[in-house]
């Protein structure tokens, strides 16, 4: 059994579908979504369809609230707030609600999955470091925890002790637990502009880190012609 761990779409169209068609070439038979289906990137709807149509797993992504809401946006980094805005307008009343209806957190086969933390999923904070993995792995009740949120891959370790860093693959060893951040398909922030996501293979027992090139420049045009913030164009080539 192969899961194809995404997260982070952000709306972008042509990242999902390099993803998606990689994870037939790699044979994949699972998905699962850690959220943040929506927000910054012009194709909302799209990739909201094909999340929804493929019934993956799918958890609640902070922009996945802060669009199918009428939260107050004060304090709001005014690009993505501009973004929010605009996503809210390019919804139905039925994608607001299957956004509203997301849970948290959520059990996939023998593994859990959330946007951001387990400790407060509902409050977005960020696990950059290992600190802030081991206020999760309190409440980890499986040996593997996917998350997403801060759109940098990295894989934290808790055996007597916390340890973190940097991956491409590794096997999961029994008595240990991992919380596994996959990166973002849709919006890079680590400095790799490509689409970002995580295939575990259950049978095999590891979790592999795959990179994709995508159209940029198509998915760049878009949020010009669509009037969203340069910066959300510009970002996108340079994975910051």
């Amino acid at each position: 059994m192969k899961y194809a761990i995404i997260a982070d779409i952000h709306a972008n169209l042509e990242a999902l579908q390099v993803v998606l068609e990689d994870t037939k070439n790699e044979k994949c038979t699972h998905y699962a979504c850690l959220g943040d289906v929506v927000g910054y990137n012009a194709n909302p709807k799209e990739c909201l369809n094909i999340i929804r149509s493929m019934g993956m797993p799918c958890v609640k992504g902070n922009h996945d609230e802060y669009c199918s809401s009428e939260t107050d946006l004060e304090g709001f980094n005014p690009h993505a707030a501009e973004a929010v805005n605009w996503t809210r307008h390019q919804l139905t009343e039925e994608d607001h609600q299957w956004l509203r209806d997301l849970k948290y957190t959520r059990l996939a086969a023998s593994f859990s999955i959330v946007h951001a933390t387990l400790d407060g999923p509902q409050r977005w904070g960020y696990v950059f470091d290992k600190l802030a993995a081991a206020a999760s792995f309190t409440y980890q009740n499986t040996s593997v925890c996917f998350f997403g949120h801060t759109h940098v891959p990295v894989a934290f370790i808790r055996d007597t002790v916390v340890r973190g860093g940097t991956y491409s693959k590794f096997k999961i060893e029994a008595g240990r637990k991992y919380f596994v951040n996959v990166g973002s398909v849709g919006q890079s922030r680590d400095g790799v502009a490509k689409a970002t996501y995580v295939i575990y293979d259950l049978d095999e027992g590891s979790i592999e880190l795959r990179r994709l090139d995508y159209d940029i420049p198509k998915t760049q045009a878009k949020i010009r012609t669509a009037g969203l913030p340069e910066r959300l164009a510009e970002r996108l080539a340079h994975g910051r």
